[in-house]
């Protein structure tokens, strides 16, 4: 074979040291000072203290800055978008206005948004038409756009109706281009199937929509077909009665637990059923007219998913994070909206730490990737941010991000000029 017909050789993997004032490495009740963490090729190498860098390595000193794991957002919405003020689309007028097509390329806008506020990985729950998803999610595993890495469930699967209002029978079509609608065992098992042959890397399962409920054979027979192929089920539930079922099926995780009985809480904790809170901070009450009576009820509500949290975590329920973003956030980009619902879990009680755990390596074993990511250590990919400040002492500080890296690759470097030294002369 000629020289020129040859593959060309592999390049070496880039080294990379990179060298902060603190780090949480995801797993430890503390920061570790001064620390250096050495990256080669899409994985880190080594975490530590006074590491000796190898020559012909990349030197980027973050200065006084704590380095952190990659946030997970373990319920994201990336391909719908809900703008209350301006009476923009509902989730009806976006699937009937709106390609999948047009909502992938949405999704493309605010994962890159995402991936700049520091979460690197997300679990997106459905709401992306026929396989939005999984488009967005191998577009950008082929390196054709930015974002996170994405844990994708398909069409969430649902009683009749899915969560749409009722419709007359014309407009009823519209349901199967946003759910998948069970009725009996087999169609459960189906739905199952086809969700994975579609590319499903979990399931999505509304377990009761107001007017429906799933029966505890169907969701069972969801669970297990799931489980068989080694996919987590997550339930959406809003009544008792739908929590209850969705436990004992033995679901991965029940999300929102707007409702949340106390005889759910003990089996959750031996089953391992992590509970994804997504109510939003108390401020986010503030967007609306005093006059109507919503702030009121928004604090109310607020109010009870915070004690919903305190009881679950004193059970011994496991957190992951996850923000159920999809509405449009006056100044923030969807990144900034998603990591700002984490404080809520704050305010609530939990301490800093169980807040970063709950969005690093719970979220991790929820999506089943804690062998890949969720912590800095080696042979983890390097998934990583660095904030200002100490997030261990303020979770605030997670809103000042000054540098972002997915799979060894800077994403972000919000360093100034005069902060950024020359690298090359290292």
């Amino acid at each position: 074979m000629p020289s020129w017909a040859q593959a060309p050789a592999s390049p070496e993997p880039t080294r990379i040291a990179l060298r902060a004032a603190r780090l949480f490495d995801g797993k430890s009740d503390r920061v570790l000072a001064d620390a250096v963490m050495l990256i080669e090729g899409s994985r880190i190498q080594a975490v530590g203290t006074g590491l000796s860098i190898p020559s012909g390595a990349r030197v980027i000193d973050l200065g006084d800055v704590t380095l952190l794991p990659g946030l997970i957002d373990a319920h994201s919405h990336l391909l719908l978008e809900v703008d209350t003020e301006s009476g923009g689309d509902s989730l009806i007028a976006t699937v009937a206005q709106r390609s999948t097509a047009e909502r992938a390329l949405l999704g493309a806008k605010l994962g890159r948004e995402m991936l700049e506020a520091g979460v690197t990985t997300v679990r997106d729950l459905g709401n992306s038409g026929l396989n939005g998803d999984v488009a967005l999610r191998d577009a950008i595993q082929r390196g054709w756009v930015q974002g996170p890495r994405i844990s994708a469930c398909t069409r969430a699967l649902a009683p009749h109706g899915g969560q749409f209002p009722t419709l007359q029978p014309p407009a009823q079509a519209l349901i199967e281009q946003e759910y998948v609608t069970i009725s009996g065992v087999e169609a459960a098992r189906r739905a199952v199937r086809q969700a994975i042959s579609d590319g499903a890397d979990c399931i999505k399962v509304i377990v009761d929509n107001g007017h429906n409920l799933l029966s505890l054979e169907e969701l069972k027979v969801i669970v297990e077909e799931a489980h068989r192929k080694k996919r987590p089920v997550a339930a959406h539930t809003t009544t008792d009665e739908s929590i209850r079922i969705a436990v004992q099926a033995g679901v991965d995780s029940v999300e929102h637990a707007y409702s949340l009985p106390d005889d759910v809480l003990a089996p959750m904790a031996r089953k391992r059923i992590f509970m994804v809170p997504t109510e939003g901070p108390m401020d986010a009450c503030d967007s609306f007219d005093a006059k109507t009576g919503n702030v009121e009820r928004c604090r109310k509500l607020i109010a009870k998913a915070h004690d919903h949290l305190r009881r679950a975590v004193t059970a011994g329920v496991r957190l992951a994070a996850g923000s159920d973003m999809y509405v449009v956030m006056p100044g923030l980009t969807r990144g900034q909206a998603s990591v700002k619902s984490f404080s809520a879990y704050a305010e609530a009680g939990l301490k800093p730490v169980d807040v970063l755990r709950a969005a690093t390596v719970n979220a991790a074993e929820l999506l089943r990737m804690q062998d890949q990511i969720g912590s800095l250590e080696p042979n983890k990919l390097a998934d990583l941010l660095a904030v200002e400040g100490d997030p261990l002492k303020d979770i605030g500080a997670l809103k000042q991000v000054r540098f972002v890296m997915k799979d060894g690759q800077v994403v972000l470097d919000a360093r100034s000029q005069k902060e950024r030294v020359d690298e090359s002369t290292r």
